[in-house]
């Protein structure tokens, strides 16, 4: 993409948008996404992602090691409850380090999205061309230890450069989650005609935020997912929405806050006109739908 004042995309305010449904006439698209990350115990977690000490930073590292260890395993169960499948943005590292989470996501079909190859790198902090070195192998490894060939791409901390939407076109990824500026799904154009669909994802229905920046309790965020989804479901019934979901296991799978999780997805699955997917899903029914 080129270095612009706007991105490589039309404005087009919801208010003048021909109306958008979903293939099955549902209201709004639900996709959880599990952030399972990998963090290395030899190099600093960053700053923006609640580090920032001295290596080996052990208090930070072994918060997020009991995401991996226990929590993610918690998230899964919950989600198991409602037939609702995870759209994983992995870090493509913890292939190599915790197999045994790629395995039971496989068992449970969910959706694996690349993430980076770790947390502690981010694209637009890593020397010029590497970013597409990074997008290169994490693509392949995902590939090569879990089967699937990944179609979408959350970047770490939501980065890019202005290189990065080619880099994944060029690797096969055919949407992206970081673009975090609307409720539905809409198309992308690069400079040599080739696209890609941005698929909603949110900073708001973001545990990350909610409880370290925001000092949310439990139930506050809970409300927040409640909220967001009695807006978007009533919006839904003109123009069909997305509402992401966005889960850290270390924050959402300890046992004080697992519970939130639970009665949020149940209170949204109890409604009519609700689709559970995947981004990928989501994704190709926006390609078929929303204008070029």
């Amino acid at each position: 993409m080129q270095p612009s004042s706007y991105g490589p995309f039309a404005y087009r305010p919801i208010t003048r948008r021909p109306q958008f449904r979903f293939p099955n006439g549902a209201r709004v698209a639900i996709w959880v996404i599990p952030n399972i990350e990998f963090f290395s115990l030899s190099d600093m977690i960053p700053a923006s992602a609640g580090g920032g000490g001295k290596v080996p930073d052990v208090p930070n590292w072994s918060v997020r090691d009991y995401g991996n260890r226990i929590g993610v395993f918690r998230i899964m169960d919950v989600m198991k409850r409602y037939g609702m499948r995870g759209t994983v943005a992995l870090n493509s590292e913890l292939c190599k380090h915790h197999p045994e989470i790629i395995e039971d996501c496989r068992k449970l079909n969910w959706e694996f999205m690349g993430h980076n190859e770790t947390n502690t790198h981010r694209l637009n902090e890593v020397p010029p061309g590497e970013d597409a070195a990074i997008v290169r192998r994490t693509v392949e490894t995902i590939k090569a230890h879990t089967g699937q060939a990944p179609k979408g791409w959350l970047g770490s901390g939501l980065q890019e450069t202005w290189n990065t939407l080619d880099h994944l076109v060029d690797n096969g990824i055919s949407y992206v989650a970081d673009w975090v500026n609307d409720d539905q799904p809409y198309r992308m154009r690069l400079a040599d005609g080739r696209s890609i669909m941005s698929v909603p994802y949110s900073t708001q229905l973001n545990d990350k935020p909610a409880y370290e920046k925001y000092h949310c309790t439990a139930d506050e965020f809970e409300t927040m997912i409640r909220r967001q989804f009695d807006v978007l479901w009533r919006e839904g019934e003109t123009q069909a929405r997305v509402i992401g979901l966005a889960l850290h296991p270390y924050l959402t799978g300890v046992p004080h806050r697992i519970g939130a999780l639970d009665r949020a997805l149940e209170y949204m699955c109890r409604h009519e006109d609700v689709w559970l997917a995947t981004g990928a899903e989501i994704a190709e029914a926006g390609a078929g739908a929303v204008p070029d």
